[in-house]
């Protein structure tokens, strides 16, 4: 396992995989179920990204496997952010990196492919206007690994690059 960047927080007690698991929010039998809305996320500024624990946890759940809790954590980012376009690409280029991960155990060829081109297109946007890193994240080497992992046609999401903060 790579490094963890929020270890404060702990994982949920079975990454979700729809078909197969309780909804984790929307279920009573869910990991994560309370019956009620969670609150917006903040909005933060992105070169304060080492201080949001919500982001560091979103980069813990997808290196650890559990994509669909990293698009959540990332979704809540991404609705705070939408006034700043290049934070908003980033976050939902991560999302889709996650949810094209899930596609895989899912047995969803089409939509690995179709989020991980929509993906790339965003994070290669931001790579270009923050001159290769954003947010502690090297969008060059990171963009480079995940669009081969890609190609590769992968029959094992663990075989997707680790997200690697500094």
């Amino acid at each position: 396992m790579s490094e963890r960047y929020a270890p404060e927080r702990k994982f949920p007690p079975y990454a979700y995989l729809p078909g197969r698991d309780p909804h984790p929010t929307g279920d009573p039998r869910g990991h994560s179920y309370t019956g009620e809305r969670e609150p917006p996320a903040p909005y933060f500024a992105p070169s304060d990204w080492e201080s949001n624990e919500d982001y560091r946890f979103g980069v813990d759940l997808y290196n650890a496997g559990f994509f669909w809790e990293a698009h959540e954590v990332w979704e809540g980012l991404w609705h705070s952010a939408k006034h700043d376009a290049l934070q908003a690409d980033f976050l939902q280029g991560l999302i889709q990196c996650s949810a094209a991960c899930l596609k895989i155990p899912m047995k969803q060829p089409a939509g690995l492919e179709k989020l991980s081109t929509n993906a790339l297109a965003r994070l290669e946007r931001v790579s270009r206007e923050s001159r290769g890193d954003y947010m502690g994240l090297d969008l060059r080497d990171f963009t480079a690994r995940f669009r081969a992992f890609a190609a590769s046609r992968p029959a094992d999401p663990d075989e997707r690059p680790r997200i690697a903060l500094g």
